[in-house]
C-alpha cells in the first residue's frame, strides 16, 4: 500500500490523501472543499483501477475553473503511480 499526500489548485479543497494497492485505488480523503461532492468523489473512486479514475475525470471542470476537485485528484493519483515506479 503506497499513501499520498496532494495539495491541490485552483479548488476549494485543501488537501487529498490517496492510498493505492498497486494500481487500485484503496482510499481517499479530502479536506476541505464542498463535504457532499468530495465525499461522493471519494465513494465512487474507491475500488477503481487508477488509470480508469484519471481517464474519466482528468477534464472535468467546476463552473468556470480550469480544474475541480475530481479533475485534481486525477493528478494525484498520476503523482502517486509516479512515486510508486
Amino acid at each position: 500500500m503506497m499513501k499520498y499526500d496532494f495539495t491541490p489548485r485552483g479548488v476549494c479543497s485543501r488537501g487529498i490523501h490517496v492510498e493505492l494497492d498497486g494500481n487500485i485505488i484503496r482510499s481517499v480523503r479530502f479536506d476541505g472543499g464542498c463535504s457532499g461532492n468530495t465525499q461522493g468523489v471519494a465513494a465512487l473512486a474507491i475500488g477503481m483501477d487508477a488509470e480508469e479514475y484519471i481517464k474519466r475525470c482528468k477534464d472535468i471542470k467546476c463552473g468556470f475553473k480550469s480544474t475541480s476537485c475530481p479533475a485534481q485528484l486525477a493528478i494525484a493519483i498520476q503523482e502517486a503511480l509516479a512515486k510508486q515506479g
